[in-house]
Order: C-alpha cells, then structure tokens, then sequence
C-alpha cells in the first residue's frame, strides 16, 4: 500500500497520515484496498490544462481522478485545485478542510465505481461522501 501527497505551486499544510488512516479504513469499508494512490494539489490553471488534454473539457473542476485500478485494488491519481477547494468551501458555508476531505474522498470513490452523471448517482455519491465524512474531523477551520 502507497498513498503519496506532491504538491504543484501550491502550499499545503494537511495532517497525511490522518487522512491515510481515513482513506484506509473508509477504502476496506467498501471492500477495496488500497494498491498506489497518488493525491496532486495543484492550482486552477494546472487542472484547468488537465482537463482541457485528456478530457476535451475547458473549465475549472476542484477534482480529477485517473483510474488504473485492478480488480479491487485502487490505483490512481487524483488532482486536486486548492483553489477550487478554497471557492467552493466559501460558496457551500464550509471550513476549508471540510471541503478538501470531501473532494479528496470524492476521487477515491469515483475509484471504487461509483459514479455522479446523473441525479440518482450524485444522490448516492453525496450520500457517501457524508458518511465517510462524519468518520474524521474535518470541522475545523484552516
């Protein structure tokens, strides 16, 4: 098991080996493990390019996973816009940590197959990403 933080012109103070613990735990919750996982912290116009090359898609998103799993072992990359992160905790009235957990666990579940295109689906990602919220502290304010 490998998860690896990298950060790319952007600062970052977050507590990794709590969030490892959570991504472990809430990871075998599902019946999963975790094979190698890769978190990139990036700004807007690093993912903004990210999403433009390998997706056709030319707008700001706060999370990109790419998924090389095998079978049920999680392998991935997930890049995540701080920025992203820092407007969306203002819009939605959460902390700044509350917001990064929530995406960062968004990306992991979008590794374990769970999808959000249609209303049903965001439904039950919305639902998880609670559930595996309420599991770590996430509250405060950074």
């Amino acid at each position: 098991m490998s998860v690896s933080f990298h950060r790319e012109n952007v600062s970052l103070n977050a507590d990794e080996k709590l969030i490892i613990k959570w991504l472990t735990n809430s990871v075998n919750s599902l019946d999963y493990s975790i094979g190698e996982l890769s978190f990139v912290f990036c700004s807007d116009d690093y993912l903004r390019k990210l999403n433009i090359k390998h997706l056709n898609q030319d707008y700001f998103t706060d999370v990109i996973t790419f998924d090389y799993s095998k079978e049920m072992s999680l392998i991935g990359d997930v890049f995540i816009s701080t920025e992203r992160v820092k407007e969306n905790a203002k819009l939605f009235n959460v902390s700044f940590n509350e917001e990064l957990f929530r995406v960062i666990i968004h990306g992991v579940l979008h590794l374990c197959g769970f999808k959000d295109k249609t209303k049903e689906e965001k439904a039950e990602m919305r639902s998880k990403e609670n559930n595996f919220l309420s599991l770590i502290n996430c509250k405060t304010s950074s």
